[in-house]
């Protein structure tokens, strides 16, 4: 029995025999037995189920046994411009990278490879989008699209194509590949100037709010690293232009004047940077404390005089309202008796309780009445 080599190889493993460290066979599933005079032999049991080994291995074997290495491995080399999806039983497991070598066991497991030549093919076929983990292969650029969107694929630092909307995916073997996403929805832009000195040499703060769009998503991208804030810097300048030029009760009264001035501008230039300007509004005029406080002085001086102005007015329509009304009750007595009886009226109104007393030199209910017939009398008397 000492010079008897015996090993045990399961169904899903392989053994490597080897005599004196040389590979000689390999060894499938069962009892092993041999004659191993000096104790030559050993067998290295591994397990096969999709299981990768160490390619330089699988390449040894494969040079001084290649019907061993046909039958039992699958062995992928890829190129500089070559990568490979390893599928294992029919679900996707590896990515080979190029220039890259790499063995697989086909032994237990059904084992299919897709080569694909990523210099004549850059975009990664929709095929392959369900099959690969896009999240950690770093040799595929991918990116979503979405509708408001426009996307703009560069190739080695050049504008090579527009993508719509939808996903993309690129192989970014032998190249550098970027995709680039502009939003081409109307964004609107806060702008806060720095302080300005009018015309009149009052420094005031213009906050001023713009509506932009960008319609040209490729002459933005190279037009400009950042077109928000060229468009920000763009509008400040105008600002400045408008403030600049103006006194500060020029600037109060005219601010659409200040608008459309400030919209020209920057639309004349914003047109090279493929932006559309929309409505520009100035939000509020910031003033200094001291400057603040004469205004709000004017102004309530200037309410003052209106409505001193306004009551003389009404104070000299009344006066001419009286003058007419005394002029006709000189010339007609009735009219004056009624105006009498108004007053007397509208005294009563406050009055609880009236007395009347009939006796004594006032004559009581029968004077008023005999003063109320006379009036009567003389009414008609005139009127005839």
């Amino acid at each position: 029995m000492i010079f008897k080599f015996q090993t045990i190889v399961k169904d899903d493993e392989r053994a490597f025999l080897t005599r004196d460290g040389k590979f000689e066979r390999l060894l499938g599933p069962g009892r092993f037995t041999a004659f191993d005079y000096g104790r030559r032999l050993a067998a290295e049991v591994v397990k096969v189920g999709r299981v990768e080994l160490a390619s330089d291995r699988a390449l040894r074997i494969a040079h001084t046994h290649p019907q061993v290495a046909a039958d039992n491995f699958e062995i992928v080399q890829l190129g500089a411009n070559e990568v490979a999806i390893v599928s294992l039983d029919g679900e996707p497991k590896h990515m080979v990278m190029p220039n890259t070598t790499r063995a697989f066991w086909k032994a237990v497991t059904r084992v299919e490879v897709e080569r694909i030549d990523a210099d004549a093919e850059m975009r990664v076929a929709k095929r392959y989008l369900d099959k690969l983990d896009l999240a950690r292969m770093p040799i595929v650029v991918h990116a979503v699209v979405e509708a408001h969107e426009a996307g703009l694929l560069f190739v080695d630092g050049k504008l090579t194509e527009r993508l719509p909307a939808g996903r993309h995916a690129f192989w970014a073997v032998g190249r550098t590949v970027k995709i680039t996403k502009v939003d081409t929805r109307p964004t609107p832009l806060e702008v806060t100037a720095q302080e300005i000195l009018t015309k009149d040499r009052v420094g005031i703060r213009v906050t001023l709010t713009a509506f932009t769009r960008v319609v040209d998503p490729e002459k933005a991208a190279l037009a400009s690293g950042d077109v928000a804030n060229t468009i920000y810097r763009l509008v400040q300048f105008a600002i400045r232009e408008a403030v600049a030029t103006r006194t500060l009760d020029e600037i109060l009264a005219a601010r659409d004047t200040i608008d459309r001035e400030i919209r020209a501008f920057v639309a004349a230039r914003a047109g090279d940077l493929g932006v559309e300007i929309g409505e520009i509004g100035v939000k509020d005029v910031i003033l200094p404390g001291d400057i603040r406080e004469l205004l709000n002085k004017v102004v309530e001086a200037e309410r003052t005089a209106k409505a001193n102005l306004i009551r003389r007015q009404e104070e000299t329509a009344a006066t001419r309202s009286l003058l007419n009304t005394a002029r006709l009750m000189e010339d007609n007595p009735l009219l004056l008796r009624l105006k009498e009886l108004e007053a007397l009226e509208k005294l009563v109104e406050k009055v609880g309780r009236i007395d009347l007393h009939t006796g004594g030199a006032t004559g009581g209910f029968d004077a008023l009445l005999q003063n109320l017939y006379r009036l009567r009398g003389e009414a008609d008397g005139k009127t005839g």
